[in-house]
């Protein structure tokens, strides 16, 4: 019965169990000692989410939301190749160092290694930015060092603007720019909260026109919004824009991702409604919607999507749902501040089903990869040499 639980367990994690498993999998997990030795598992949340819908019993579903709160690090993926008929499957728990391989069969259950490079540590990202006055003079945001400006202050991991009563009659923008290796959050004059990831730029106000619409611009990059209502500001709608499209909210959270490299543009709705538009279509979004806009095109495709797959670099988790490798080194580079070198362009079309979170060094992430999928790698400096 054990080796059959945990096989279950780690088809559950790659997804590919049935409604037979997943009925002695929640028979399972009614006895208490049973949810300690899952808690043993698993202890991510974003790894779990990306399963949850599979669940029709919810004493399974409300046993294994308990686990979302743990802090450990999970590391599971589905790796396909191309002269593979079906996807090979390895599940890494950092918290127990255990590596499991094939999908279905756990009895090769050893130590995971680490391979690091002492001379070449490349830290993860910290929250950084630089901030553009007005008077174009510019500002580094960093930990450790607080700044303050009539308008708003910073205690080195996040920018805050202050609420005026009086109303203000003349627009002055500020300039936050987020570079690769870093991330910072800004609250602007309205109470709207704004996550900045790496290589990211942000243009607003530093104080909004009560009753007028409030417009921001995402320059290029990514964010997440959590809009203040419109009935706090006068019925005021929120705008974000950037030179591909407009998005109307009157308040709600949302995600937007369109970094410069990307030919893609995408929306995704958590809360509330939005409307994204362009030239030639206007889309209405309800939650777990994305908008797909096609720069060269101007097509906007809308799919349902997981939420939390889609904002967990907000939470400081990475997470890569059938990404090919180039993909994801494009999200690591920005991250790590890092160049990528394929020597194997075969490699680019590796696809992982991965969740970690991002405190962890790319030493660790890059050994991992190295004991499934690539042969080996070298750190040059910033550059990474994938073999």
């Amino acid at each position: 019965m054990k080796k059959e639980i945990e096989n279950i367990i780690v088809k559950f994690l790659t997804n590919v169990t049935n409604e037979e498993e997943l009925e002695k999998l929640a028979k399972w997990l009614k006895d208490k000692d049973n949810v300690l030795l899952f808690d043993r598992y698993v202890k991510m949340n974003y790894a779990l989410d990306m399963n949850l819908n599979k669940f029709n019993s919810d004493a399974v579903k409300i046993a294994l939301r308990k686990k979302k709160r743990q802090d450990k690090s999970v590391f599971y993926r589905l790796r396909t190749h191309k002269v593979l008929k079906y996807a090979a499957a390895a599940v890494i728990i950092f918290g127990l160092g255990y590596f499991f391989r094939d999908k279905i069969d756990t009895t090769s259950v050893v130590p995971a290694t680490e391979i690091v490079n002492t001379d070449n540590i490349i830290e993860p990202g910290t929250d950084k930015a630089i901030l553009t006055l007005e008077d174009g003079s510019k500002i580094t945001l960093e930990k450790g060092k607080s700044f303050q400006t009539q308008n708003a202050n910073s205690d080195g991991e996040a920018l805050v603007y202050k609420t005026h009563k009086e109303e203000s009659k003349e627009i002055v923008y500020n300039y936050l720019t987020i570079p690769r290796g870093g991330q910072y959050f800004v609250e602007l004059n309205d109470g709207t909260k704004v996550w900045l990831n790496s290589e990211s730029e942000l243009k607003y106000p530093t104080s909004f026109i009560p009753g007028e619409e409030r417009v921001v611009e995402l320059v290029y990059g990514e964010a997440y919004f959590d809009v203040s209502p419109s009935a706090e500001h006068e019925g005021s709608k929120f705008m974000v824009i950037n030179q591909s499209q407009e998005i109307e909210v009157l308040g709600t959270e949302f995600n937007i991702k369109a970094y410069k490299d990307e030919t893609n543009i995408y929306t995704t709705l958590v809360e509330g409604k939005v409307t994204v538009s362009n030239d030639m279509i206007k889309q209405n979004l309800v939650p777990n919607q994305q908008s797909i806009l096609d720069t060269k095109t101007n097509r906007i495709e809308v799919d349902i999507v997981n939420v939390n797959n889609e904002i967990s670099w907000r939470n400081g988790v990475f997470s890569f749902i059938d990404m090919p490798l180039k993909d994801i080194m494009k999200v690591l580079s920005r991250w790590y501040d890092v160049d990528v070198i394929f020597l194997n362009k075969e490699l680019k079309s590796v696809q992982f089903l991965g969740v970690i979170e991002k405190r962890h060094s790319i030493e660790k992430i890059l050994s991992i990869m190295k004991s499934t999928s690539i042969n080996s790698y070298k750190i040059n400096g910033k550059t990474i040499i994938l073999e």
